[in-house]
């Protein structure tokens, strides 16, 4: 932070004791952990990681620290260290314990309520060290300060000793924490290398300078090891976040000012996307609903964009004036706030709620814009075009949604010959089938239960939505009648209130082109439906790929290893005859000599190439039966990286879809040609 260079930071002396605040005890958080860390899943698991980097982060804010390392170890032990000022040992003034011991076990105990510790933090709630050492089996803290080293070890928060013991000397300073999640606590412990470098990738994009290096040293013949430095902060974030696309304005817009103990941070740039990204943060906290600050931000960006255009002749009176909306398709924005105080809405800090962050937020935006702009003519160019272009696009869709609408509701919401629906009206308890195919369609219309279920087959060629606008795939012939039988409209229009089903499943062939269209429909949805991912609305479904049959017995399989197993017990099963041998193959085939399928020992083995070949009750049995089908929720657990990578398969540029190819084909088991 640029502000606080100017300033004589703390001296260790000033941070002591008495900048350590207690509020309360730590009994409740192994009762209640979900409370502390939103669950006991897998990602509150990593959130223990996040909570002991975050406070390496805070020292980092403050001025104090520069190099922050996490190591992966055997046995589920995590260990992450940093050369910040160490925290303090000596004995607390209203505990009257060792103030290691304080912070290691007491919630709300920290330098960040009120005291001279911190003038921003980040963390959660201030809790998460003392969290981490009640939901782990073992907690070591070792603290460099004064020339001496401290170590006080923890079992499930309970200290082992009355007092840091001094193990050492060393004239540096900086705190290591090493834990051991509790399995009582966390019914999985995995530890996920690519969500934690994901993680502090973006903490040391936050904070300039910042050194953030990882070791997985898990497996002795698998050691890694990775490292991120940015000085760039900010702008070095915005072009990771754009890396591959066609950006518009080659230089990002950024500005970092300071007011009223404010810190501001923002970097701008816009690409030929059809989709904004906004990343908005408190504290190095994200903030995936947003809040005041993004607010701030979004009123300064129309206000600006606006006057630019017009003072400059680009947006003539007839136009009318640039909205909101037509300012997010391309937008690549993060928004980075660090204050005193910061008040967040919902346990699990969403959204910022400060009112006065939004005026800073948009006095700050509104005056760096207009001089970027104004000193960069090209650029600013460049993203006016873009943004007059959405602007044309808005009025087209509009208009295209619209007799969409109006043509659904006259339809009584029904496709003659394309739509099968279902006899419920109730949206909770219906589900909607978008299958590919006529012949996998008529199996699915005979083989469904009516009352519940729909049958939408899918005809003619699916629209990229990558490479398309708005007003194009409202129009076309394949993707329009899902938006008429969804009901709830589409973009920035789609009210979830109102959809007709619950769930979306998409029913497509095992094969290259069943995956394609897949791919297409998950674009599709993701591009103009994004909540009703979030929302858990959509669903693949899971067709089998074998059907073994011996005798009366008969199972579907959906795996080679689901198949190699069934088969072996479908032999042990079978009493009273010789044993066989698995390896014994012979084909049958037809008049044409095409295979068909293969027997193993007496058991018949069908492999389904297509949802055409099964019959009504068959798909019915395997695919559609609640009680006995496989479906898979699609889920957004890092939006930025799905993004990514629907770039890359689906759009324009050609260059990182093969170098994605080229890396992941050796990878590939089986391909269907």
């Amino acid at each position: 932070m640029s502000s606080d260079k100017s300033k004589k930071p703390q001296t260790d002396n000033e941070y002591s004791a008495k900048s350590i605040q207690v509020l309360e005890g730590l009994d409740p958080v192994r009762k209640r952990p979900g409370m502390y860390i939103g669950g006991t899943s897998l990602e509150g698991l990593h959130h223990l990681i996040w909570e002991v980097v975050n406070n390496s982060v805070d020292e980092a804010m403050a001025g104090y620290a520069k190099n922050v390392t996490v190591k992966l170890l055997p046995d589920n032990v995590v260990e992450e260290e940093d050369d910040g000022r160490g925290i303090p040992v000596e004995k607390h003034p209203q505990t009257k314990k060792s103030t290691l011991e304080t912070v290691l076990t007491v919630l709300h105990a920290g330098g960040k309520f009120g005291g001279n510790g911190y003038k921003i933090s980040g963390g959660l709630h201030g809790v998460g060290v003392s969290v981490v050492n009640a939901l782990s089996t073992y907690v070591r803290a070792e603290v460099k300060r004064d020339g001496k080293i401290y170590s006080m070890e923890f079992d499930r928060g309970k200290p082992r000793s009355k007092e840091p013991k001094i193990i050492g000397k060393d004239k540096a300073t900086g705190t290591k924490i090493i834990f051991q999640a509790d399995p009582q606590i966390f019914p999985e412990i995995k530890y996920s290398w690519e969500k934690i470098l994901g993680y502090l990738r973006q903490q040391s994009y936050l904070t300039k300078g910042l050194s953030i290096k990882i070791h997985d040293e898990r497996d002795e013949k698998n050691k890694k090891s990775y490292g991120f430095l940015f000085d760039g902060g900010l702008v070095s974030y915005i072009k990771f976040l754009n890396r591959g696309k066609e950006v518009k304005n080659e230089m990002p817009f950024y500005v970092e000012k300071t007011v009223d103990d404010t810190f501001v941070e923002i970097a701008m740039q816009y690409t030929d996307s059809y989709k904004e990204h906004v990343f908005s943060f408190a504290n190095n906290i994200f903030t995936p609903e947003g809040g005041m600050h993004e607010a701030g931000f979004r009123a300064a960006l129309t206000r600006v964009m606006n006057t630019y255009a017009r003072k400059n002749n680009l947006l003539k009176e007839k136009d009318g004036s640039f909205t909101a909306e037509d300012l997010q398709e391309g937008l690549t924005v993060v928004i980075s706030v660090k204050l005193r105080n910061p008040q967040f809405e919902g346990q699990t800090k969403a959204k910022l709620g400060n009112g006065e962050v939004r005026g800073i937020v948009s006095s700050v935006a509104s005056e760096a814009l207009l001089d970027y702009l104004e000193s960069h003519p090209n650029n600013a160019k460049a993203i006016i075009g873009k943004v007059m272009l959405t602007a044309k696009a808005r009025i087209a869709a509009r208009a295209a949604k619209d007799a969409v609408i109006r043509k659904g509701a006259l339809e009584g919401m029904t496709l003659p010959g394309k739509l099968a629906d279902c006899s419920s009206r109730d949206a909770s308890q219906s589900e909607l089938y978008i299958v590919e195919g006529d012949s996998a369609g008529g199996s699915a219309k005979q083989g469904r239960n009516r009352r519940f279920q729909a049958i939408l087959p899918l005809r003619g060629k699916l629209v990229n939505v990558e490479k398309t606008t708005i007003d194009k795939v409202v129009k076309s012939d394949t993707l329009k009648p899902i938006i008429i039988a969804l009901g709830a409209g589409i973009g920035d229009s789609l009210d979830a209130s109102k959809l007709r089903y619950h769930k979306i499943i998409i029913m497509a062939d095992a094969d290259v082109d069943g995956s394609h269209i897949r791919t297409l429909l998950l674009t599709f949805f993701y591009r103009y439906f994004e909540q009703l991912i979030r929302n858990g609305n959509i669903y693949i479904a899971q067709p089998p790929l074998y059907r073994l049959q011996r005798g009366k017995d008969i199972r579907y399989v959906y795996t080679d290893e689901q198949k190699n197993r069934a088969v072996g017990e479908m032999q042990k099963k079978e009493e009273g005859s010789k044993k066989k041998e698995v390896s014994g193959i012979t084909m049958e085939t037809d008049e044409n000599d095409s295979e068909v399928g293969e027997k193993v020992a007496g058991i018949n083995i069908q492999r389904y190439k297509g949802l055409g070949e099964m019959n009504p009750e068959q798909l019915w049995d395997t695919t559609m039966n609640p009680e006995t089908r496989m479906m898979l929720q699609v889920r957004i657990e890092d939006a930025e990286a799905a993004d990514k990578m629907f770039d890359v398969l689906m759009g324009s540029e050609v260059e990182p879809r093969r170098r994605f190819i080229q890396t992941h084909a050796k990878s590939v088991k089986n391909l269907d040609i």
